[in-house]
């Protein structure tokens, strides 16, 4: 027999246990995979297809993992996460149309990671790879960010925290290359940055492999660059840019190869340290400009460049 219920009684059905089924709960633990759909839960047998999909399942704090190669799209990031690839394949995101491969506006506390992924452009309007816009860190491992261009995108990875956080970022094993503007910028709007680069590659960008500004902020900007390479790049190798706030950045066991100029630094509250390291095929190899300071530690090699420079010296302690 057909049994019908009214609304009341369905109301009253609700309220005695017979729930509607109840939404997804976020997880710990998401997985992406290539054969994956987003109307999964992100779960290890039942896996998303996307960065942006798993993102919107997974707990702050928590992590993506990616369980096999493929493309898993461009992701904005708006808590602390970290997405994990630890050599099943390549994990890539393609960008064009102007957008961003990977975009961070996450919370003053929220620390982000990213390991193993591919960020490559292909054209159709350009993008950028990686912008930070906010968070407490970022951490960048294992990672190839390539051929970005476009009108006015094009840079490889953009740390640019919002003003008042104090904010961290961390590169590292990583490969930036072929991008129509500079390799890598941190350009804070405020507040206390640290960036810190250990094999870090920035190969042929159409910029400054890598930049370090601090003429737009009031805070105190800090960097250090450890067996790092910065050759044949648009713009000059490592550079230091301020005239604002105090930048410091220091160099060192790194190669700075094939740039108009290997080492600069411009603006009155720009300085770079250099020890150990090998400047050599640059047109310029070392620069000041705007009451800019190169300092070396003495033991560096500035050789077979059309101008070498000449920094001043440093003592050793």
């Amino acid at each position: 027999m057909t049994r019908i219920v009214s609304s009341t009684g369905l109301a009253v059905l609700l309220a005695f246990g017979l729930h509607a089924a109840p939404a997804q709960a976020q997880l710990a633990r998401t997985y992406v995979s290539s054969l994956g759909n987003d109307s999964n839960d992100c779960n290890r047998l039942t896996p998303c297809r996307t960065f942006s999909a798993a993102h919107g399942k997974t707990l702050a704090k928590g992590e993506i993992t990616v369980l096999d190669p493929g493309g898993y799209g461009a992701v904005t990031i708006t808590k602390g996460i970290s997405i994990i690839n630890d050599g099943v394949g390549e994990a890539g995101v393609l960008v064009s149309g102007g957008f961003t491969g990977i975009t961070i506006n996450a919370g003053a506390g929220d620390a982000v990671s990213l390991r193993g992924i591919t960020i490559k452009g292909i054209g159709f309007g350009g993008g950028d790879g990686i912008v930070f816009n906010s968070g407490r860190s970022l951490s960048i491992e294992n990672c190839s960010i390539r051929n970005l261009d476009g009108t006015g995108t094009g840079f490889g990875i953009t740390f640019r925290p919002a003003p008042s956080i104090a904010s961290t970022l961390a590169v590292s094993n990583t490969v930036v290359a072929d991008n129509a503007l500079s390799g890598i910028v941190v350009n804070p709007g405020a507040g206390v940055v640290r960036a810190n680069f250990n094999r870090v590659e920035v190969y042929n960008n159409g910029g400054s492999g890598i930049l370090v500004a601090g003429d737009f902020t009031t805070g105190v900007v800090s960097a250090v660059a450890v067996e790092s390479v910065a050759a044949g790049n648009g713009g000059d190798g490592f550079t230091v840019s301020s005239a604002g706030a105090a930048t410091r950045f220091l160099v060192v066991n790194s190669v700075a190869s094939g740039n108009p100029t290997g080492m600069l630094a411009a603006g009155t509250n720009a300085i770079i340290r250099v020890g150990a390291s090998s400047i050599t095929g640059n047109s310029t190899g070392v620069r000041t400009l705007s009451g800019g300071q190169l300092w070396s530690f003495g033991n560096n090699h500035i050789i077979d460049n059309t101008t070498d420079g000449t920094p001043a010296t440093v003592p050793l302690k």
